[in-house]
């Protein structure tokens, strides 16, 4: 089997690379990546020579590049966007060009090439903030800010070629991924780093924003069972029930890496900031998929490749 995985020179589609190349020696991998800022082939390097994987650089807005590549493929798998909440509230247009423009082009060629199965990568924050209980997968879509906008439209538009055309598609929401290779402009990897170089640590508000994380390479897992197993049409929350609050979270890594709670600067809260994301992951469990990897154990990791690597994405 052919995977094209656009996106696949970031963080998470770069651990998805490995991951399945590792597991099926057999199959074969396209990686289309823009490399924007927050790609990097360094996270490929181990595997950069080997026969079944290739790299071509390619915007997914370019249809007729992606023409060329997608005919040779059997299935889709999107990482393909832009993530940067920030970035979006104050530069929304490439969010809207490349999440909502780009993922219409790779169905509009996953039609016309009777693609086997187009996976769409999404996030927990298309339902916005969740006051009390879990967002299913059934839970109505509430985005907050234009970054999340843009990818409930992508996950409506995927719906939509479901069930207008009769594709084969399906949507992973994960919530927060963190692991070795994030580029630090996520809070984990810029908490650490600016840690390690004695930086203040901007926390928005009063930290107390609740999030749920998960390793990457447990989400990786899990869009693999999805692949294979997932059921056409259906959406697939992944969630690591590890929800922390931002204070919590930046007091954790602190103390990890024996730094004190003074580097911790409070700044003001960011607009449509949602207060907590929590989703209900039973549909996939039922799979047979679970996280493998504890919180504390996944942190630990991540904390030691910074420290390994701490200048790996400004040498």
């Amino acid at each position: 089997m052919t995977l094209l995985v656009t996106g696949g020179a970031g963080f998470i589609g770069s651990h998805f690379i490995r991951f399945i190349l590792k597991r099926y020696p057999s199959y074969k991998i396209v990686n289309l990546d823009k490399l924007t800022h927050a790609s990097n082939l360094k996270n490929l390097e181990e595997i950069k020579n080997n026969p079944h994987y290739r790299f071509i650089k390619a915007d997914i807005c370019d249809y007729k590049k992606v023409e060329r590549i997608i005919k040779i493929c059997d299935v889709v798998v999107n990482f393909a966007a832009f993530t940067h909440v920030d970035r979006a509230i104050q530069e929304p247009d490439e969010f809207i060009r490349t999440n909502i423009y780009g993922v219409y082009v790779l169905l509009e060629l996953t039609k016309k090439y009777k693609i086997k199965r187009f996976v769409q990568i999404s996030t927990d924050e298309v339902y916005g903030s969740i006051k009390k209980g879990f967002a299913n997968e059934e839970t109505a879509l509430n985005p907050s800010n234009p970054y999340s906008a843009t990818k409930a439209s992508a996950d409506h538009l995927t719906r939509a070629y479901f069930l207008t055309y009769g594709l084969d598609t399906v949507i992973t929401r994960s919530c927060n991924n963190f692991g070795p290779n994030q580029f630090p402009d996520k809070i984990i990897p810029f908490f650490i780093i600016s840690a390690l170089k004695n930086r203040h640590l901007p926390l928005y508000g009063k930290g107390l924003n609740i999030r749920d994380w998960l390793y990457v390479l447990d989400n990786c897992s899990a869009i693999d069972i999805v692949l294979h197993k997932g059921v056409k049409g259906q959406i697939y929350n992944i969630s690591g029930g590890n929800e922390i609050s931002n204070l919590k979270l930046t007091h954790l890594i602190l103390n990890k890496l024996n730094k004190p709670l003074s580097l911790i600067k409070y700044v003001s809260d960011r607009p449509g900031h949602d207060f907590r994301y929590a989703m209900d992951s039973k549909k996939i469990r039922t799979l047979g998929w679970k996280p493998f990897y504890s919180f504390n154990e996944a942190l630990d990791i991540t904390i030691k490749w910074y420290k390994d690597n701490l200048n790996y994405f400004y040498e």
